[in-house]
């Protein structure tokens, strides 16, 4: 019975250590509405488009950055100096979106916001390279 219990006991303290190394940042996500309510009501944000720099020429959100998801790694883009900023990040889809949102978490940004695709996105679009 001892044994039963000081095993139990071990095997709750090495999972708690496990799920402690596994631990990571979140990120928000909302629907386009939402996001589109925000880049009306807030002051200080970014829009982050991570598509290739070629998907972001052939139309984006007008005023977004780009920074390619796959570029994205363990340093913080250059592009995002201030970790606490709002930063509103989309794709085409929403599968790199939310990949990228992940990352930008983990690596310390506390005010990421995942709003899914382009795709859905109504109003208008810009074409070429940021100015």
């Amino acid at each position: 019975m001892k044994r039963g219990i000081l095993m139990m006991l071990l095997c709750a303290l090495l999972l708690t250590g496990c799920a402690a190394g596994q631990q990571t940042q979140a990120y928000r996500r909302i629907d386009m509405d939402s996001a589109i309510s925000m880049m009306e009501t807030e002051q200080d944000y970014v829009i982050l488009d991570v598509r290739t720099q070629a998907e972001y020429e052939a139309g984006h959100i007008p005023g977004a950055i780009c920074i390619p998801n796959e570029t994205i790694a363990k340093e913080r883009p250059d592009e995002l100096p201030q970790t606490d900023q709002l930063i509103l990040v989309y794709c085409r889809s929403g599968n790199r979106s939310k990949q990228a949102s992940q990352k930008l978490a983990v690596m310390g940004y506390t005010q990421v916001v995942e709003f899914g695709g382009i795709r859905d996105w109504p109003g208008d679009v810009r074409t070429g390279a940021a100015p």
